[in-house]
């Protein structure tokens, strides 16, 4: 038994056009490459390399998801728009979702990595697993892409494997800075599915991520998000996880846990504003091994997501692949300890009092 590591050139390959940290093109807009690019992918794997790490992971490739696969999640409408685009000069998907042709190969390449993740832990075959996956998939829509996401890697993945009586009960954290909307839309009414996402309040999508959006129907306590106000650090994030988060999927009993894994809390992403270093997400993963060990056979599946900071991206991946194959093969993060010194880095008042809040309601509602 051994820890899988799921990767694919041609993910690298996808193309969102030179549009910097924007969703479009402008007048005033001098064209860069895209915030979401291949580099930070790249590098982890590189990083990988480097260290010996990878020579420690059993490396595997997958084959792109059929589109029987796709349909469990997407309409037949939005996957022809996208095959129609693909076959034209692309475009944009949904919403800040931008394309060239080529992108939809690796998008099913993408979802390919993470179904094959998912069902090899499910049957056994590995003990656990990460799918460096791109383009991300946690912001993709039954009938639209969105946030840099064209297709839900993580719900086809997991409805397949449901689908297919391989799991029953599954947890999906997702721990991006931004909401993971794709995976509340996918389970929303589902109780078998309990969809968990730590992230940035008010950040994206503007209109979702809010505490009271707990489910609806027979899923109603099967959605629990933590919107976390701008600065949080490592004493909220811990105090998050253990006092609510870890707690909640105890109480679940999943079959599975599924972890979509961005690192854009980092304290150098772009696109976000939270003071995570690459220690704060190996603890992380750490504490679910742990948990997961003891819940179900320690079935557990990262499936990378957002990330912009090409430099600082890999420390925090290769932290996290170190703890989930429990490994001693470490790299000296050269950032780690400034940015466990910036000031404000210590659980704030007011952040023990939010998440207080979230734990009292949540499971005084008989949160699953």
């Amino acid at each position: 038994m051994s820890t899988g590591f799921f990767w694919h050139e041609r993910c690298f390959w996808h193309d969102p056009g030179a549009i910097g940290v924007f969703a479009s093109l402008g007048d005033y807009r001098q064209p860069q490459p895209a915030s979401e690019s291949p580099e930070s992918k790249r590098r982890l794997k590189n990083l990988l390399e480097v260290s010996g790490l990878i020579d420690e992971l059993e490396v595997r490739k997958a084959g792109p998801v059929e589109i029987e696969d796709l349909r469990r999640f997407h309409t037949g409408a939005y996957l022809d728009r996208l095959e129609a685009g693909d076959r034209e000069r692309g475009g944009d998907a949904g919403e800040g979702a931008p394309y060239l042709p080529g992108s939809l190969a690796a998008a099913r390449q993408s979802v390919g990595l993470a179904v094959a993740a998912v069902e090899a832990v499910a049957r056994g075959r590995l003990s656990n697993a990460y799918a460096l996956c791109r383009p991300p998939g946690h912001h993709a829509e039954a009938d639209r892409g969105r946030g840099f996401c064209l297709l839900g890697n993580i719900p086809v993945a997991v409805m397949r494997a449901r689908a297919l009586g391989l799991v029953r009960r599954v947890v999906i954290l997702d721990w991006d800075v931004h909401h993971g909307n794709g995976q509340q839309a996918a389970f929303y009414a589902d109780p078998e599915v309990l969809t968990v996402s730590v992230h940035q309040d008010g950040n994206y999508p503007l209109e979702t991520g809010a505490f009271e959006e707990q489910g609806k129907g027979p899923g109603l306590g099967a959605n629990l998000n933590l919107p976390l106000p701008p600065g949080c650090g490592l004493g909220a994030y811990e105090y998050a996880m253990r006092s609510l988060v870890l707690p909640a999927i105890e109480a679940f009993a999943p079959d599975l846990v599924v972890v979509a894994c961005g690192y854009d809390a980092c304290a150098k992403d772009p696109l976000g504003k939270m003071m995570l270093n690459s220690r704060a997400f190996g603890e992380m993963t750490r504490e679910l091994v742990a948990l997961t060990e003891r819940l179900c056979d320690g079935r557990l599946v990262m499936v990378h997501e957002g990330g912009y900071s090409e430099g600082y991206v890999p420390f925090c991946g290769h932290a996290v692949i170190q703890a989930l194959c429990g490994s001693t093969t470490s790299v000296p993060d050269p950032q780690n300890d400034e940015i466990a010194a910036w000031g404000y880095q210590a659980l704030q008042p007011h952040q023990r009092g939010m998440i207080d809040d979230w734990c009292a309601r949540w499971f005084a509602a008989g949160g699953s």
